[in-house]
């Protein structure tokens, strides 16, 4: 399977430090209280096989995570790790040429975030039916899309636009955006 390079890695870890500072922003959230979000941003070369699939360009996947110091249970906490599949974006990046690896990362990790941030805020569970996933995909595509489009990144209008069909409401959608 395709891996990214070194070079590929160091544009990663800049574009998931704006993702960072975008969401954290969007939420209005401090920077203790980002601190407290726990969670991890892993390429192919860092998973298990079982955290490599096939298809979506990342998934989130919740661990939990203890305290070294504790050993009781009501020390436990969420731990979410977002892999990133390296084989899938660069197949998309090869297949889709306007698209660039940089502002392509920055929506995929925008978007796992706000997946995040719903999640540790309870505004959607993370074992929700399939139907309630579809919903809050497209919610989130909303989401990353209101955070990114007013950001001056170079190639991030292609990105945009390769995910515009996800933020085309279907019925109930509406309604349940004013929900949340």
């Amino acid at each position: 399977m395709d891996t990214f390079d070194p070079d590929d890695i160091a544009t990663i870890n800049s574009a998931a430090a704006l993702a960072e500072e975008l969401v954290s922003n969007h939420y209005k959230m401090s920077a203790s209280q980002w601190l407290k979000r726990r969670y991890d941003i892993r390429t192919l070369s860092d998973l298990d096989p079982g955290e490599i699939i096939h298809g979506p360009f990342a998934q989130i996947i919740r661990y939990e995570g203890h305290r070294r110091d504790r050993s009781l249970g009501s020390s436990a906490y969420d731990f979410y790790k977002i892999c990133l599949q390296d084989h899938t974006i660069l197949t998309a990046l090869a297949q889709y040429r306007q698209l660039q690896l940089s502002p392509f990362i920055l929506y995929i990790v925008t978007h796992e975030l706000i997946h995040i941030v719903r999640f540790t805020r309870f505004l959607q569970q993370f074992d929700a039916a399939p139907e309630d996933r579809l919903a809050e995909e497209k919610r989130v595509h909303a989401m990353t899309h209101q955070v990114l489009a007013p950001v001056r990144v170079s190639g991030l209008a292609d990105v945009l636009e390769f995910y515009g069909e996800w933020r085309i409401p279907y019925d109930g959608m509406r309604q349940q955006q004013n929900i949340s």
